[in-house]
């Protein structure tokens, strides 16, 4: 019966991941600067979906790889080995990744869910619950998020304004700025190594 539980909730953990990886990984952060991104050069499906998302899940294997080494090493392969059981692996996979969840969590965040839920505020890291630790990272990297996806906005829309300005002063007041500028922001983009700006960047922001 024990083992038809274990199988049962390991089936459910399964089932889970993707929910798993949004959550509690990089790959929040990233989506959402890659959609800053493409809405700020205004190419509309161009890198689509896809190809981001892929990306982002890449850029996620790579970031979280010292996280999954520790639990791999200290967690998965003692359970393989039945050298621990079902519950001691699951308390030693979730110390390394509190400690990834902790270092790009704000204060502020975990406060808001201590007010909601009613828990009594902690005295240090141990006592924060895991349920509280997981939503108040995902609010935590959604604002740095669009913290980063509005510098990234900025030069584009700087070249949206100087074009519209440009074409107003020649009386071109029919044409579509946007349809002028395209080319411009991707050549810029383009000249300043733009994707390995913005993937090196993302990266060194989870160092």
């Amino acid at each position: 019966m024990a083992v038809a539980l274990e199988i049962m909730a390991l089936l459910t953990m399964l089932s889970m991941a993707p929910a798993f990886m949004l959550t509690v990984t990089s790959f929040t952060r990233i989506i959402i600067v890659f959609h800053f991104l493409r809405q700020a050069m205004g190419t509309q499906q161009m890198p689509p979906n896809q190809v981001l998302a892929s990306l982002a899940i890449f850029m996620t294997v790579v970031i979280m790889m010292p996280t999954g080494r520790t639990i791999n090493d200290t967690a998965l392969q003692p359970y393989l080995k039945e050298e621990i059981g079902y519950g001691e692996a699951l308390q030693r996979a979730e110390t390394p990744l509190r400690t990834f969840l902790f270092k790009h969590t704000r204060e502020k965040d975990l406060s808001v869910f201590f007010s909601m839920t009613g828990l009594e505020r902690p005295q240090n890291k141990d006592e924060v619950p895991t349920m509280v630790l997981v939503p108040a990272y995902v609010i935590s990297e959604l604002k740095t998020g669009f913290q980063i996806g509005f510098l990234i906005y900025i030069p584009f829309l700087i070249l949206d304004m100087v074009v519209a300005s440009i074409l107003l002063s020649m009386g071109m007041m029919m044409l579509p700025p946007v349809m002028v500028s395209l080319p411009f922001k991707i050549l810029l983009f383009v000249m300043v190594d733009g994707w390995n700006l913005i993937i090196g960047s993302l990266v060194n922001s989870f160092i």
